[in-house]
């Protein structure tokens, strides 16, 4: 009875901060729902990233539980019989996640919306038809946002990238949670005037030598492993800092702009023809050895600029296949320069000593001033300029660099006139 009873104990906060399945009518849908109760008077509401929702979500869940915040992981996708990718969730209803927004508020708790990566788009654009039906409401304290993506999709290197309409007509206060080591943390200073002139208070913590995804990266650093055993304090912090903020209504414009389309699986990845401005921007930058290489040095040759972090997977991963194509092309007019982001010498002397050997120059982008000048939105991205100087092709995405097809390309331009 002893060891049971000793059993029964250890058991216990398991037992106390385990979720509870419920399916809650909203509007027209039924809202699977993981609840982990809490007494405290603010209810988080968290709405699932592309990939949907998984142990690292449901150990966040307990330990906010457990700091007297209650969460409800609402399963957008089990909800409407969709499969787990960026499309789906363009096509949650936002009039139904604002009536799931007015059940979650019946009884008096300030509600905090929780949102990751993509899936901030279901979260914005129920709070907006919510603040719609309710102009007078001053239960929705705000949303909380990690690693949010606020463009429709990753345009391709030269095109312009969309802005989700809902993100013009978001007025609510906003605490977002931003990994350093992430294309989007470059894109924040196009994106918080966007916010603030709707009307959002915007808090940022920024979340150094993390990448997005971090406390759920199969892949994760120490470094990473250890911030998400901290994720729910700072989320409890942002949550608390949200709720003490005065509850006011906040009448929101109607939406101006069809729902967006959704990226529906991955882009191919292939060298295409550019479709921007063909004449580059500036390129000025030293390399480890305190070389300035200036674009313009380089007329007359093709020129593959090639924008890479040592923290990015593809990057890494296409590096050995870029030294074996500027092999192959030795003692003819043709360059690699790879340009890092804004990393300090110490990790990129490490990464190239003991994960990537290669020869090409390394060029260093020390504040990202160039990264803004390409407009780069994914690492990696290549640019590939003739030997006029011009741009030719480009991709965001890892390759294989020494592809039969790639050098045929490389061979192409090399044969044209200079």
């Amino acid at each position: 009875m002893k060891r049971l009873l000793c059993l029964m104990w250890l058991l216990l906060p398991t037992l106390v901060w385990a979720g509870e399945s419920r399916t809650i009518e909203a509007g027209d849908a039924a809202f699977e729902t993981e609840v982990f109760p809490a007494s405290g008077r603010m209810r988080v509401l968290w709405f699932p990233p592309e990939t949907g929702f998984g142990e690292p979500q449901r150990r966040i869940a307990r330990a906010l539980a457990q700091r007297g915040i209650e969460v409800w992981l609402v399963d957008v996708f089990a909800s409407y019989f969709l499969p787990s990718v960026a499309s789906s969730l363009a096509r949650i209803p936002g009039e139904d996640v604002a009536a799931l927004l007015g059940a979650a508020a019946d009884d008096g708790r300030r509600l905090i919306l929780l949102g990751t990566g993509r899936g901030i788009l279901p979260l914005l654009r129920g709070a907006h038809a919510y603040q719609l039906r309710h102009p007078d409401n001053r239960s929705l304290a705000g949303a909380i946002l990690l690693s949010p993506q606020f463009f429709v999709s990753t345009p391709d290197p030269g095109e312009a990238a969309e802005i989700l309409p809902v993100v013009r007509r978001t007025n609510l206060p906003l605490f977002i949670l931003q990994p350093k080591n992430s294309p989007w943390y470059w894109k924040l200073p196009r994106i918080l005037p966007v916010l603030e002139a709707a009307g959002s208070e915007v808090y940022v913590q920024i979340l150094p030598g993390l990448r997005d995804r971090f406390h759920f990266r199969p892949d994760a650093t120490p470094a990473e492993q250890q911030a998400a055993e901290r994720l729910p304090l700072w989320i409890a912090r942002a949550a608390r800092l949200l709720a003490r903020l005065p509850a006011r209504p906040r009448p929101v414009l109607p939406l101006d702009a069809e729902p967006p389309k959704l990226p529906e699986g991955k882009k191919e990845r292939r060298l295409r023809p550019y479709a921007g401005d063909p004449t580059p921007p500036a390129l000025n930058l030293p390399d480890l050895q305190g070389r300035i290489h200036r674009l313009a040095d380089y007329r007359g040759q093709v020129v593959l600029i090639n924008f890479w972090a040592s923290w990015c997977p593809p990057c890494v991963h296409e590096m050995p296949s870029m030294q074996r194509l500027a092999d192959a092309f030795a003692g003819r007019p043709f360059t690699i320069l790879a340009v890092n982001m804004a990393e300090d010498e110490a990790t990129i002397r490490r990464f190239l000593r003991e994960k990537v050997r290669v020869r090409f120059p390394i060029l260093l982008d020390r504040d990202g001033a160039a990264l803004k000048r390409w407009q780069v939105f994914a690492f990696p991205t290549s640019y590939l300029l003739d030997r006029q100087g011009r741009i030719r092709y480009a991709l965001f995405g890892a390759i294989d660099w020494d592809a039969p097809a790639v050098k045929e390309v490389v061979e192409g331009l090399l044969d044209e006139a200079d």
